[in-house]
């Protein structure tokens, strides 16, 4: 199960991006996560400060 980056509470900040190992982050106006690259180690949801990303 990937994560997944709920685009109304995320402010393309960049934390999580820099915190991905294998770079499943891709950025816009929001940051949208790739499912077939993400490990699912959830480091990128401990990082958020908007707690914009979950589980998928």
């Amino acid at each position: 199960m990937a994560y997944k980056i709920d685009p109304d509470a995320c402010t393309a900040c960049g934390a999580c991006i820099d915190e991905c190992p294998v770079e499943a982050i891709s950025e816009g106006d929001f940051y949208v996560i790739d499912p077939e690259k993400c490990t699912d180690d959830g480091v990128c949801a401990d990082v958020c400060p908007t707690e914009a990303i979950h589980p998928a």
